[in-house]
């Protein structure tokens, strides 16, 4: 393999390209006009124009992404995640075209990543599932009868999908109709596909998946967990390696289910078995991701591996070069989402540009991201910006680690989740540990992040005082400052005043 097409725009579109150029393999970049300035664009080795901006003419199209890796004479394709990285269709052509898919099987993926037919695998396998119907809903007073048996809440969700998309939580019967419809309908217009089926709505669970890695020759671990329940709209904000309540009993459980899961299907390459646990540490089955997952770094951290050079290994036919007893946790790992989001106005997304942007630096950090100083984030895609990655001896380390890191992030221009992280490492439920998925609706509120800081109180005084023409300011006076031209409110962060 000496040449690599990267079907993905961003931080993952860099990060599978660094690991590339740091194993001697070029890199081809596809990008949209809205992206023509990107950084992935210029890190890559080449890199081609394949559409306008939305990416259903752009870095949907599998057909042109498979001819532009062929005329750049690529051996392989790496679909990041999002797009077409769990679409088995895409999978499929890419080796019908003579390439090699740095990914699962199409088979793989089209048994997985369907949730009704994991779901079927799953309970082949001993694995525990929720309680519901796994066939998809076709007669409304069948299923609204299954509801009643299995007791409200219940949760209407898309076959097809994730990241919170055709996704209904039902609290009682009265609602259940509305609810399907409207779940169908936007996993319709998401994935295509309607297709939507009903669980019991397991409440205060936690979100916990395990990282698994298999070669193509049966070979299949587990690379521990990732407690993913801080959440937003179903989607992830904070998440972190290892969980702080599996016993090593009951992680041993769970990764053993996981890798059963796996076998089943022929599985090979990196994938993600989602569980939910309840607060008695019952775990059911709750899907696969059938790719590289946003939170891998934390994975990374904690057992000293590179998955995208796993992946890589994988797909060109090599032996995994460990066994499970080979695998050890090494201390702890937290990554918070920086995203172009209002954590203030309900997580909404946020548009503009760039004006400050300085990432944290020193032991035990790392940023993911795409972006630099002066560019704009573009409508079209998710508002990831960056992944602000953490790694310490213990979990209270790390956790004063990242408070560190947020602190020395500089950004302005737009709205982040940053506040919000220097928010929840505060937090008591997150420092102890006690919180499942509903830790944002329990304990998050706007006003809470509009608290003022002693240091922004001295800057303010400071510049009133110059303002007023009483006292000059220093050039000394103030070492390091960012603002936020949007909202008007003062993001200082770390400031040392001499007076």
């Amino acid at each position: 393999m000496k040449k690599i097409l990267v079907a993905n725009r961003g931080e993952i579109a860099i990060r599978v390209m660094r690991t590339a150029r740091e194993m001697g393999i070029k890199s081809v970049a596809v990008f949209s006009e809205a992206d023509r300035n990107a950084m992935h664009v210029r890190y890559a080795d080449e890199a081609v124009c394949i559409g306008p901006p939305p990416s259903n003419q752009s870095y949907l199209l599998g057909n042109k992404i498979i001819d532009t890796a062929k005329k750049t004479n690529a051996d392989a394709i790496h679909p990041g995640y999002g797009f077409l990285s769990e679409n088995a269709g895409f999978a499929r052509a890419v080796k019908e075209a003579g390439l090699i898919f740095i990914g699962p099987s199409a088979e793989s993926m089209e048994m997985m990543g369907n949730k009704i037919a994991a779901k079927e695998t799953a309970k082949k396998h001993n694995v525990p599932l929720v309680p519901g119907i796994a066939e998809p809903i076709t007669d409304i007073a069948h299923a609204k009868q299954v509801a009643k048996e299995i007791g409200y809440p219940v949760l209407i969700k898309a076959s097809a999908g994730g990241g919170g998309k055709g996704m209904r939580t039902v609290e009682k019967e009265s609602e259940f109709e509305e609810q399907v419809k409207r779940a169908i309908s936007e996993a319709t217009a998401a994935f295509g596909d309607g297709s939507v089926f009903i669980e019991k709505y397991v409440t205060s669970p936690r979100h916990i998946e395990i990282q698994i890695l298999g070669d193509q020759h049966g070979n299949v671990v587990y690379l521990f967990e990732r407690e993913c329940s801080v959440q937003r709209r179903h989607q992830k904000v904070i998440e972190e390696a290892p969980s702080s309540v599996l016993t090593e009993e009951l992680r041993k459980k769970m990764g053993e289910s996981a890798v059963a899961l796996a076998k089943a299907c022929g599985y090979y390459n990196a994938g993600t078995v989602e569980f939910l646990v309840d607060d008695k540490l019952n775990y059911y089955f709750l899907e696969m991701n059938t790719r590289l997952q946003v939170e891998h770094p934390v994975t990374e951290f904690i057992t000293g591996l590179d998955l995208v050079k796993e992946q890589i290994n994988i797909a060109r036919g090599e032996k995994l070069p460990f066994t499970q007893k080979d695998l050890k946790i090494h201390g702890h790992a937290i990554e918070l989402r920086v995203c172009a989001e209002d954590p203030a106005n309900n997580f909404l997304p946020d548009i503009g540009t760039l004006h400050t942007y300085r990432r944290p630096q020193g032991p035990g950090v790392r940023v993911d991201d795409g972006f630099e100083e002066g560019m704009e984030i573009p409508i079209y895609y998710d508002p990831l910006l960056a992944k602000l990655v953490v790694h310490a001896d213990t979990r209270l380390k790390a956790i004063e680690r990242m408070k560190r890191a947020i602190n020395e992030f500089e950004l302005s221009g737009v709205q982040t989740t940053l506040s919000f992280g220097k928010w929840a490492m505060q937090h008591p439920n997150f420092i102890s540990g006690d919180f499942d998925t509903s830790f944002i609706p329990k304990y998050f509120k706007p006003e809470m992040l509009q608290t003022e800081q002693p240091d922004e109180i001295r800057v303010a005084a400071i510049l009133a005082v110059n303002l007023s023409g009483n006292k000059p300011m220093g050039k000394n006076s103030i070492t390091s400052a960012t603002s936020n031209s949007k909202s008007g409110v003062s993001n200082w962060r770390g400031n040392r005043i001499k007076d």
